[in-house]
């Protein structure tokens, strides 16, 4: 009798036990509100970075005459790249495809229709989660304005937006964030290296290639025509960096802490770097050098951000300054290619490092989060190598592909003419500064 009783008193704790963590087993499957309010966040940081940040960069490093050319062309960017993320963009990008998951995403989920007030992604609303990823689309295919600024057609680049998203931006989306075949055999990429800077930067060469150089360039000097208007654009970046790596987390927690933490050591140590190259081999450290050194250093923490310490953060920083000094330098005096805003070797190039040197410093041993079970720095390595080759030639095809079919359809540059004249005034009729 005395054993029954017992058992009866360890039967009511155990229901008593259960009930009361019901609600902490509920509350890891419904929304945090934390992590809503991080996210809402960081996605008005990463629009901000492209609206005004980065229109406000570019605009200043080309020629008067430009300027408002640059400024629409990121405006109008924004734009198309929401409709089209609403219309299709989302469900290629992070749908189930069925048969061709680890490719491509499918077709279930276009126009949202699956995107309701109380649908979830984690412990994130649904439409949060959608809102994060579309600023990612936006900045992607406006970074390679910079490539072709001051001779290609409006119109043409309108058109070739909408095609490279398409055919290049989703795609590559899908295999590293929404399941696909990187992203299963565990690619490193926290917040872009190879989804938003290998792409554009790749992009942008080859946009430099085909389009052809300005004119009188490489023997007419075109200098930025606003550095305060780049310097202010530069910070903007800067700040907006915060909510492109530490919103990645997809939550308000450690991961997100230090993402932030190299996300700012990295960009610091990228521009002192510059600068300091500027200051040796030159005499002097420039506006120009600083800030582009900064943007180095932050395109080449983003695929690392969420898994090395701050002591990864400033080789990678370091490197990233003089790695990207000497691309841009050589791409531009010695190749001759008019990669006008020093795109793929800012971006692309950076890109690529940071993607690699992911490999490296997420050993626990230097300050990283450590591999996943099963995986070492040389498997790790070969994850990442993989990952770049495979989007670098998917990506210089495709582009070029979209290139051509723009170029057969409406032609891609301006005349000689009207890249004289200016692209505000005969692509918008407008200008920049009353003058």
């Amino acid at each position: 009798m005395k054993s029954e009783r017992i058992m009866k008193y360890l039967n009511k704790i155990s229901i008593v036990f259960a009930l009361s963590i019901l609600p902490l087993v509920a509350q890891a499957e419904t929304l945090d509100t934390g992590d809503s309010a991080w996210i809402l966040t960081s996605t008005a940081l990463v629009l901000f970075m492209t609206l005004p940040g980065l229109a406000l960069f570019y605009g200043g490093l080309v020629r008067a005459k430009n300027v408002l050319s640059v400024l629409v062309q990121c405006f109008t960017i924004a734009c198309v790249v929401s409709i089209l993320w609403v219309i299709y963009g989302y469900s290629l990008a992070f749908g189930d495809g069925a048969s061709v998951n680890a490719i491509i995403g499918g077709l279930d989920n276009t126009f949202l229709v699956n995107v309701t007030r109380g649908s979830l992604i984690g412990t994130l609303p649904e439409s949060v989660f959608v809102m994060f990823q579309m600023t990612f689309a936006i900045i992607t295919p406006a970074l390679i304005v910079g490539a072709f600024a001051e001779r290609m057609k409006f119109s043409a680049m309108l058109l070739f937006s909408v095609i490279w998203v398409t055919i290049v931006y989703f795609p590559v989306c899908h295999w590293v964030w929404g399941g696909g075949w990187l992203q299963q055999m565990g690619l490193l990429d926290f917040a872009g290296g190879t989804v938003v800077h290998i792409t554009a930067g790749v992009a942008a060469l080859v946009c430099a290639l085909v389009i052809g150089n300005r004119n009188g360039f490489p023997t007419t000097p075109m200098m930025p025509h606003n550095m305060t208007m780049t310097v202010t654009g530069a910070g903007m970046l800067w700040v907006g960096w915060f909510g492109f790596n530490g919103g990645s987390a997809v939550a308000a927690n450690g991961d997100a802490g230090m993402a932030m933490l190299v996300t700012h050591v990295s960009a610091a140590c990228g521009a002192l770097t510059w600068a300091s190259m500027e200051w040796i081999r030159y005499g002097r450290p420039s506006a120009l050098g600083t800030v582009t050194g900064m943007v180095a250093g932050l395109g080449t923490i983003t695929p690392a951000s969420g898994y090395v310490g701050p002591t990864g953060a400033l080789i990678i920083g370091v490197t990233a300054g003089i790695v990207c000094f000497f691309a841009t330098a050589f791409i531009k005096r010695q190749l001759k290619i008019d990669d006008s805003l020093d795109v793929f070797p800012v971006h692309g190039i950076g890109g690529i490092l940071g993607t690699l040197s992911a490999a490296i410093f997420v050993a626990a041993g230097l300050g990283g989060a450590g591999y996943a079970e099963g995986m070492n720095m040389g498997s790790q390595l070969g994850v990442q190598l993989t990952g770049v080759i495979a989007t670098v030639v998917f990506t210089a095809i495709a582009t070029f592909v979209s290139l051509k079919i723009v170029d057969a359809i409406i032609g891609l540059r301006v005349t000689d003419e009207e890249e004289t004249e200016g692209l505000d005034i005969n692509q918008h009729d407008e200008r920049g500064y009353i003058l």
